[in-house]
């Protein structure tokens, strides 16, 4: 290498030295500066101020893969650099790079990318003479680990994340799972419709609070839906719908409504949101392979699509229950009115009556006012069907049965208590006022006229009596027989009339009404 030495005298003498003569050169520093260059892992090369190679060690060739007459002492720097864009290391732009580096006097950093496919990565410093030493140390495999490790943190981060989304994904469906356990707890409670429809605004607007909706039934004759109830919003809900005004009806599946994608509204939407439709979903309601009704739920603006979409899901998961609950409450409705009605006139059957004249008796007892009772029946409705027919004579109980209820107050508890027989019990009722609906009844039936298909029947007439419950203790059994009785006064007396039962009139055996 070219160094300034002092001498004697303090005069300067610069002098070449190179690798070739360090093993004639006297000089020992140079001598042990070589053996530790030359048994170092890294190649170096020391270059002088102008550019010129002053010193390198052997291993230079090892790690850039070298010729040895590729580099030697006095080759210039730049014609070095070039060569390695030729071998194809770098590029041009990075060569400029590197030597307008090299007159900054600042120490850089820079990547050589050998044929072979190793890396060499190179630490140019600079030295108080204006050069620079350059280290060169392969790094192929510390750079291969490295993105080894890169991609296996990478991974592992990856999986990670994902294990978190499994685990957030498990506790939401967990929690949705317990709300719908709550959910189901409730509606299995109820123990009518009107209650069902309490419980689902309620709950719908919790589980879901950034929407409002609407649930809709099938009335009984499947041509129109009722408005059951609604949540949240501020448009009254509509009293009625029809099938086809939905696209999730007239399509048989759940309908999405995107204002930003290809959709169209549902003709049943208020007259505000038919202008500016938002997101909304409607879910057909669908128990037991039946569509009984419509779930309509409208997004909050400001939900974005993720929300929308997974809200959407949960909704209908909430409209599979809901539908259930609905069939169940109606099923059970259904067998409860089988059980306390009478199919052919849709009157109360006698166990009903017995359980609700002992309900009033109770209510009489504890200070109530008491109750009256009328009992009657169609006279001469033995003849009648006779000489009219079964069905003639099923069409005069009906007809009965539906002027019992447009005459009577809606307190009436009216029930079939056997054959052409039927009985009244009219709650807070006094013996003055019972004498008086039934004679009004009474009245009523006899202008009554009766149609079939074979044209009008004979005038119908009943016979009623009436008795009174004032809190005498008298069990609901006689209270019936003294009505009864008083019946079979009414017959006696020519039909088409009402009497008033006595107290103490004798318990008789109960003829057969003609």
């Amino acid at each position: 290498m070219t160094k300034s030495e002092p001498i004697d005298g303090g005069v300067p003498v610069s002098k070449r030295v190179s690798w070739r003569d360090t093993e004639n050169s006297n000089d020992a520093g140079v001598l042990l500066a070589t053996q530790i260059m030359n048994v170092m892992e890294q190649g170096i090369i020391v270059w002088s101020a102008d550019g010129t190679c002053e010193l390198h060690n052997t291993r230079i060739y090892e790690v850039l893969e070298l010729e040895r007459n590729a580099l030697g002492i006095g080759t210039i720097r730049d014609d070095f650099l070039a060569a390695a864009v030729t071998r194809g290391e770098y590029t041009e732009e990075k060569l400029s790079e590197l030597r307008a580096f090299a007159k900054t006097r600042i120490s850089y950093q820079y990547d050589r990318m050998l044929p072979s496919g190793g890396v060499v990565e190179c630490h140019a410093r600079p030295t108080r003479e204006g050069g620079y030493v350059v280290t060169c140390t392969n790094v192929t495999e510390a750079r291969k680990a490295a993105e080894e490790l890169a991609e296996a943190k990478k991974a592992a981060e990856a999986a990670e994340s994902k294990s978190s989304m499994i685990l957030q994904e498990e506790r939401a469906r967990r929690a949705e799972a317990r709300t719908l356990s709550d959910l189901d707890e409730w509606l299995q409670s109820c123990k009518s419709l009107d209650e069902l429809f309490k419980i689902v605004a309620r709950f719908m607007g919790y589980l879901l609070p950034d929407s409002f909706g609407e649930l809709y039934l099938y009335s009984n004759s499947r041509d129109v839906l009722d408005g059951a109830c609604e949540w949240g919003q501020q448009d009254e809900i509509n009293s009625h719908i029809t099938p086809d005004s939905c696209w999730s009806l007239r399509r048989g599946r759940a309908y999405e409504h995107n204002p930003d994608a290809l959709c169209f509204p549902c003709d049943h939407l208020s007259s505000s949101s038919k202008e500016t439709p938002g997101d909304y979903i409607c879910i057909p309601v669908i128990a037991h392979g039946d569509t009984v009704g419509l779930l309509h739920i409208n997004f909050k603006k400001g939900m974005s699509r993720a929300d929308i979409k997974s809200s959407g899901r949960f909704a209908a998961r909430c409209g599979e229950h809901i539908s259930m609950a609905i069939a169940n409450v109606k099923l059970r409705d259904e067998l409860h009115d089988q059980s306390i009605r009478d199919p052919l006139t849709g009157l109360y059957n006698r166990r009903y009556f017995m359980d609700a004249m002992r309900r009033e008796t109770s209510i009489a007892d504890r200070g109530g006012k008491g109750f009256g009772l009328i009992s009657l029946d169609a006279d001469k409705f033995k003849t009648f069907n006779d000489n009219h027919g079964h069905e003639a004579g099923d069409v005069v109980l009906r007809a009965l049965a539906e002027r019992m209820l447009a005459v009577l107050p809606n307190s009436a508890v009216c029930a079939r208590v056997g054959g052409e027989e039927f009985a009244v019990l009219l709650p807070q009722t006094d013996e003055d006022e019972s004498m008086k609906l039934a004679e009004t009844l009474r009245a009523s039936v006899s202008q009554m006229e009766v149609r079939t298909a074979y044209g009008i029947l004979p005038r119908v007439t009943i016979s009623s009596g009436v008795a009174a419950y004032c809190g005498d203790s008298t069990a609901p059994s006689v209270l019936m027989k003294r009505a009864d009785v008083a019946l079979y006064d009414a017959k006696s007396d020519g039909r088409d009339c009402v009497r008033l039962a006595k107290i103490d009139t004798r318990e008789a055996v109960t003829p057969m009404h003609s």
